[in-house]
């Protein structure tokens, strides 16, 4: 694989053991270099999100064409997979289907890679790594569709618009599980930060929640050289921005992580001139919802009580994002455990520390029990991580995700024959 980092003298190269120690389920393998030529394809042709046409019609008739039941349309573009397995789950089961899910939008970026199958569209690329979900389900749900080697129902979720257009919780509000009963519910994420054949499992928060703040502070503007005359919006929204970091420190609990980071500031039009208002924008994330009210709460108060202590006004929105993405204990176990099997235990990261990134699959775990999980793609400890314009998803790892995601359903819904 062509990878432009790697050019670097300071890099160092993982160690890794792929398809030495691992039980990589030989139907999976074989299918491997079908699985490299569907991502590729997705590759150079992004879609963003609610824009996945192309993308979910190549889902959707690879899916009939195994004998996969298709359902279009929910969310827009999401398409929904299900099949049934040798026989339905005896009654007393608790566990009768599985939820598997994998996103397909890609972002609004310019790709700066020349290898060949990099992006057609200009502006558009897949810096995620949603083409290789979504190759590493379509994988698992063709080995499945010729086994059925589980008693019971599985789901294949393909969802759309993960980055930004909350495809999870459209599905959701649409009625995802009243038409698709899902008893447990299983994500994946491609992780370059991992090497290749490890994996990372985590019981409770692994994402954080993401919510977006405008902030507008409206003074007196001047002149310059006569700042008493004015009410100066620079000069408060700077003592804003300062107190609101004391938030972080003083308001959230110091055990709790939060992060509260202002990433816009706008104002002024002349070296001469206090203009009369002052605009700021950015990101709150918390690893609970406690916290996440506390902060937002703090957000209010603090920047109010400043800007009218100074003799100004303000507007202050919140747009409520993501919700903390929580895995539940018991299906953490048990993906831990499939890990394991697959991998070898050695190579299932049980302590890895949780990212204040977001992730819209916390819609879907509000609603089901369920895990989701890090798959290790790293070459080298240098590698591009994801949203950078070099990245590309490893095709290496391919048939990991798309063995890990059968041995969840065969082992969830097992078969005695």
């Amino acid at each position: 694989m062509h990878r432009i980092i790697a050019k670097k003298q300071n890099v160092k190269f993982f160690t890794t053991n792929i398809n030495n120690n691992m039980n990589i389920l030989p139907g999976v393998q074989e299918i491997h270099k079908e699985m490299t030529e569907w991502r590729h394809d997705f590759h150079m042709h992004p879609e963003l999100s609610f824009e996945e046409t192309r993308t979910s019609e190549i889902v959707a008739n690879k899916l009939e064409s195994w004998g996969v039941e298709v359902t279009r349309g929910i969310a827009k573009t999401g398409v929904i997979g299900t099949l049934h397995g040798k026989r339905e789950a005896p009654s007393e089961t608790k566990v009768k289907s599985i939820g598997l899910r994998a996103d397909m939008d890609a972002l609004p970026m310019e790709e700066l890679n020349d290898f060949e199958h990099k992006s057609k569209i200009p502006g558009k690329m897949h810096g995620c790594g949603h083409d290789g979900h979504t190759t590493m389900l379509l994988g698992a749900a063709k080995y499945l569709a010729a086994t059925r080697n589980f008693h019971g129902t599985v789901h294949f979720i393909f969802q759309p618009a993960e980055e930004g257009g909350g495809g999870g919780g459209v599905m959701v509000n649409e009625g995802l599980f009243d038409q698709f009963p899902c008893d447990k519910i299983y994500g994946m994420h491609n992780w370059p930060l991992l090497p290749v054949g490890k994996m990372s499992v985590r019981t409770g928060p692994i994402m954080g929640s993401a919510d977006e703040f405008d902030i507008k502070i409206v003074g007196k503007g001047g002149h310059a050289a006569m700042p008493n005359e004015t009410v100066d919006p620079i000069f408060i929204a700077s003592q804003v921005i300062v107190a609101l970091q004391g938030a972080v420190s003083r308001v959230s609990d110091p055990v709790k992580p939060s992060v509260l980071s202002v990433t816009k500031f706008n104002s002024g039009s002349a070296y001469n001139i206090i203009p009369d208002s002052a605009s700021l924008a950015g990101t709150i994330r918390t690893l609970d919802e406690d916290t996440r009210e506390k902060m937002n709460h703090a957000l209010y108060n603090v920047t109010k009580n400043i800007v009218e202590g100074f003799g100004g006004t303000c507007t202050i929105e919140v747009e409520k994002g993501y919700p903390v993405t929580v895995n539940t204990t018991d299906e953490t176990e048990f993906a831990a455990k499939v890990a394991a099997d697959l991998l070898g235990f050695d190579n299932v990261v049980r302590d890895v520390e949780p990212t204040m990134g977001a992730e819209d699959f916390s819609y879907m775990l509000q609603e089901r029990p369920g895990c989701y999980v890090w798959l290790g793609q790293g070459i080298t400890d240098n590698d591009p991580m994801v949203h950078h314009p070099l990245y590309d998803f490893n095709d290496e790892v391919l048939p990991i995700g798309s063995s890990f995601f059968v041995k969840v359903v065969e082992e969830s819904l097992k078969s005695e024959e």
